[in-house]
């Protein structure tokens, strides 16, 4: 783990099952028997176009254990776009993008949140919850992109373009959010930017975002050379070979993508903005040029259309597993923490983005 990876996770994690009382049961897994799958059966049939009959015998017990465990301990599981489909599906309380699922926690009421996604999206569920629990099953699920900047990267970046607003996207560690005047999604980036009045905004740290919020604003903006590790594999002969297979697809890209990427693409937008195409449009066949799970998991609300899915897998997403998150509330371990002075600057800057987008 590098230098950048460090500061992202040094307020992050410790482990709580010796400080914190625990029932007195252990939770054993079940078997996977004729009884509990029938009693899993609905819930199997929701995946199966996405979930194998050969997974499914391993997956069930440990759904089973952990939705006994959500109810024991009051806890509620986000599922990000990206996590797999028996997570997103199976487990998962709340699903979306991480501000959405940060959000949502806030309003819950629940002891506990278990973050099945990333570093960054556990501080922000901190950051919005902060008297509530926030477990993380993985500690070392970092983000090639928040890892791409620092906060002294951001001290510097003040110093370098004096007066100039700063609007870091979400995908950043709480500390980098401390020293930025406000959050984004790739969702709200060009309201975000339009929002500050300035004639001039650094919006950091991904690079492609910042040029794709460039086409769509006369702000002139100031990027960063951050990037997604999946979304900068893809590539416009990507989609042309996809094309010529079946020139009656549609391509849908995220803004995390090359240029290159986006202007061959038939749409572009945020994983909200993505579904909500897919949804309301139906396609026939249609590509998701994002990380791979996602298709899976829109294709359980959208079983009539077919996914073509070049398949760029996140490592640090794939970290969490239900293995790992049925550990993490079995023996509540893995809690985030987020430095109090760190915590209280990067928290008004997402509430003002929550505030303008309100």
């Amino acid at each position: 783990m590098g230098p950048r990876e460090d500061e992202a996770m040094d307020s992050l994690v410790c482990p709580v099952s010796e400080r914190r009382p625990q029932p007195a049961a252990r939770h054993a897994l079940p078997e996977f028997t004729p009884e509990l799958a029938a009693e899993m059966a609905p819930m199997y049939a929701r995946v199966q176009h996405v979930v194998t009959p050969m997974e499914w015998p391993a997956y069930a017990p440990l759904i089973k254990a952990i939705n006994i465990l959500k109810k024991e301990r009051n806890a509620v599981i986000l599922a990000h776009n990206y996590m797999t489909p028996e997570i997103f599906n199976c487990v998962g309380d709340f699903r979306g993008d991480s501000l959405q699922l940060a959000r949502e926690a806030a309003r819950v009421d629940a002891d506990i949140i278990v973050q099945a996604g990333v570093h960054f999206m556990a501080e922000t569920s901190k950051l919005l919850s902060p008297d509530k629990t926030v477990l993380i099953p993985d500690p070392l699920a970092g983000c090639s992109l928040a890892a791409s900047i620092t906060a002294e990267d951001v001290r510097m970046l003040r110093d370098a373009y004096p007066g100039v607003p700063i609007v870091t996207y979400v995908n950043t560690s709480a500390a980098v959010k401390a020293e930025c005047d406000i959050t984004c999604t790739s969702s709200n980036a060009v309201k975000i930017v339009e929002s500050l009045g300035a004639p001039r905004v650094l919006l950091i740290p991904d690079e492609y975002l910042a040029r794709y919020v460039q086409t769509q604003t006369k702000v002139e903006i100031i990027a960063w050379k951050g990037r997604c590790e999946v979304h900068e594999l893809f590539t416009a002969e990507d989609i042309e070979a996809m094309r010529a297979a079946d020139p009656g697809m549609k391509v849908i890209a995220h803004p995390e993508c090359p240029p290159e990427v986006i202007a061959a693409a038939d749409f572009t937008g945020s994983t909200a903005a993505m579904i909500g195409y897919v949804k309301n449009n139906r396609p026939r066949k249609v590509a998701l040029i994002t990380e791979c799970s996602m298709a899976s998991n829109v294709a359980v609300e959208a079983p009539d259309v077919e996914f073509i899915r070049p398949c760029n897998l996140c490592p640090h997403m794939k970290r969490i597993s239900l293995e790992n998150i049925y550990e993490a509330l079995r023996d509540m371990k893995y809690e985030v923490h987020v430095d109090r002075g760190i915590a209280a600057k990067a928290r008004r800057a997402v509430e003002r983005m929550i505030n303008l987008t309100n």
